[in-house]
């Protein structure tokens, strides 16, 4: 198949949906939700022009050709933006009652993290964690925040486990409530961000205190403090985020990305 023409002006898309397959052809096909959101949800004719992406391929004006009975089929008009690198942020997170972890989840991706990653601590009230939910949050957040990429959900484990199979290259920003780290701008203005890193913040109870004098030992760990005020568990790690990516590079600076 031959490939869309490229385009600096394509059309103006009525939806933007991720879509995990081969973009690089003429066509592209989608099934299940998505094509149901396309054609019951959103009513959108064969002719209507939308918007397919993915980390891996970029950005494609798509037109609806046509409708089977669980699928959309689309005809690739134009490439609206090139792959980009994307930053190699994880938050990693104790679970929280549902309403909130959506709430994570949402704004964790529109802050650019490329990974989240629900552990389990001491204190942890939340006995189960939907990732399916989970990555339908992250993949609609990212749809409407306009970034390529959409979160990888990795799978829910202790916090114990998590760090035995900790990254060697991957320092850790930890969210201390137990006044255990200095203001997370301080630190952070010393750290060489361009790295992969990792926020990580506990449950609404807090860390336990062994769990804290565990973590504090950590040579890549770097304790902070979020100010003077309490927060709740899901405004620390969405606070710690924004400082985080106020800070580090943007992406066509530095080289601080995932591979895509």
């Amino acid at each position: 198949m031959s490939k869309p023409p490229a385009s600096s002006t394509p059309p103006r898309p009525r939806a933007r949906l991720h879509a995990p397959v081969d973009l690089t052809g003429a066509a592209a096909r989608l099934e299940g939700g998505q094509a149901h959101y396309l054609r019951n949800v959103l009513r959108l004719p064969a002719g209507s022009v939308v918007a397919l992406f993915n980390a891996r391929d970029g950005e494609y004006a798509a037109e609806v050709a046509d409708y089977g009975k669980h699928s959309v089929d689309f005809r690739l008009v134009a490439r609206r933006r090139a792959p980009m690198r994307e930053p190699d942020l994880w938050l990693v997170f104790a679970p929280i009652k549902r309403a909130h972890l959506d709430f994570v989840a949402e704004k964790a991706t529109e802050l650019g993290v490329s990974a989240l990653w629900p552990v389990l601590t001491r204190h942890t009230n939340v006995e189960r964690v939907n990732e399916d939910r989970l990555r339908a949050t992250a993949t609609e957040a990212a749809e409407q925040s306009e970034r390529l990429s959409v979160p990888d959900v990795k799978p829910c484990v202790t916090l114990a486990q998590a760090l035995a199979n900790w990254p060697k290259d991957r320092n850790i920003v930890l969210c201390d409530e137990g006044g255990g780290g200095n203001a997370i701008a301080a630190v952070l203005a010393k750290e060489d961000l361009t790295k992969p890193w990792a926020i990580l913040t506990g449950p609404e109870g807090g860390f336990s205190a062994e769990e804290l004098d565990m973590l504090r030992k950590r040579a890549d760990v770097r304790p902070v403090g979020l100010g003077p005020r309490v927060l709740r568990a899901d405004t620390a790690a969405i606070a710690a985020l924004a400082v985080f990516q106020s800070i580090a590079p943007d992406a066509d600076k530095k080289p601080r990305f995932a591979p895509t």
